[in-house]
């Protein structure tokens, strides 16, 4: 029985053809420490060969493409995943599943982990099999298109996995641009360098190290446990904080002790309006937009993170039916709200990202 990895990937539109391994017949075979660069764009989908049903939230299947990796020695691995250009701040993420290739009924996940961002990321594998064939799918996340590198290592390197996208319930707004960070080592990670204050606002590629902190140590070299930083926000936002131990050699690989998402000012804490014009439609304000711009629509369950539905379209002002959703299968899920993110690309200039907390109209009484 193989092990099936599925990794969701955004990537950046180009002209490039499509790779050889698009299909699982003529999958690309990974050996260990080897570092390679792909790109999802002109690929295509065997859909006998995957089930979105049982990744829920985690893939929507687009572009996907093959490789194989069959360990020498049993033990942990990483997938290193690097050198992201992505037209979307989403990123990668990765599905971990069991069963026999291109037979979905066979397929049991083992992790659905959203990576979040274009930093170099890396998901640890555990206890992988010598001898065994383990399979990696790459896809372009919600129809996005990604350059981006892969390695199988024994090594981690980058950063490990975020939460992303925050829920509503784990914004920490704050109307100072001073934020304070407290943080724990545990006596596991006694032996890590410092500490890595990474921040990054969420409209932003990547995260940047605005502070590295020395693990201090008394006479005796122990490690001491608490630290304590502040940092100046740079203006409105929403900014993504973590905490990441740096590797000593022969050490644990870098870990996210913790993980904060601060709202500063006005922007970041009061969501864009949306219309409700009926009991079961709500209307995007998709007016604020230009003509012609390409817009992507992702609504999500806010609770969870389920993305609910995904759309492409191009702007136009004139039709006020465009920006309706129908939200009667949400009211009768019993959902109260929905998270909205518009991605708008102009005819001219750079892209930029909305994002909307909208409340549902309460569902009609039935007679």
């Amino acid at each position: 029985m193989l092990f099936l990895l599925a990794l969701a990937v955004g990537i950046i539109s180009s002209a490039s053809a499509q790779v050889a391994n698009d299909n699982i017949e003529n999958r690309r075979v990974l050996r260990a420490e080897e570092t390679v660069s792909s790109s999802t764009t002109g690929c295509t989908v065997q859909r006998t060969c995957v089930d979105e049903r049982l990744t829920g939230k985690c893939i929507e299947y687009h572009n996907d493409q093959w490789f194989e990796f069959t360990p020498a020695t049993s033990g942990r691995y990483f997938i290193n995943i690097g050198g992201q250009k992505c037209r979307d701040v989403r990123g990668v993420q990765l599905v971990v599943l069991t069963g026999q290739p291109c037979q979905p009924a066979t397929y049991r996940v083992l992790s659905c982990t959203s990576l979040g961002t274009q930093d170099d990321v890396f998901v640890t594998l555990d206890s992988l099999r010598a001898g065994q064939p383990y399979l990696l799918d790459v896809d372009g996340y919600l129809k996005d298109f990604c350059q981006f590198s892969l390695q199988v290592s024994r090594t981690a390197a980058g950063m490990p996995v975020s939460y992303f996208p925050p829920s509503p319930s784990r914004l920490l707004p704050t109307a100072s641009r001073v934020v304070e960070l407290q943080w724990t080592l545990p006596d596991s990670l006694a032996s890590a360098p410092a500490c890595r204050v990474m921040r990054r606002e969420i409209h932003q590629y990547r995260s940047t190290e605005v502070r590295r902190v020395p693990v201090r140590r008394d006479t005796y070299g122990r490690a001491e446990t608490s630290y304590t930083v502040a940092d100046t926000l740079p203006g409105p936002g929403i900014y993504d904080y973590q905490i990441v131990t740096t590797r000593a050699e022969n050490g644990p690989a870098p870990t996210r002790l913790r993980q904060w998402w601060y709202a500063y000012g006005t922007a970041a804490t009061v969501p864009l309006p949306g219309t409700v014009v009926a009991r079961d439609v709500v209307a995007l304000p998709l007016r604020k937009y230009p003509a012609k711009a390409r817009l992507s629509v992702v609504v999500t369950d806010p609770a969870s993170g389920r993305v609910l539905l995904a759309r492409q379209l191009i702007n136009q002002p004139a039709n006020r039916r465009q920006g309706e959703l129908s939200v009667r299968k949400w009211q009768a899920a019993g959902l109260e709200k929905i998270a909205v993110e518009i991605i708008c690309h102009p005819p001219r200039g750079d892209f930029f990202t909305d994002r909307l907390l909208l409340s549902l109209p309460a569902p009609a009484a039935r007679p």
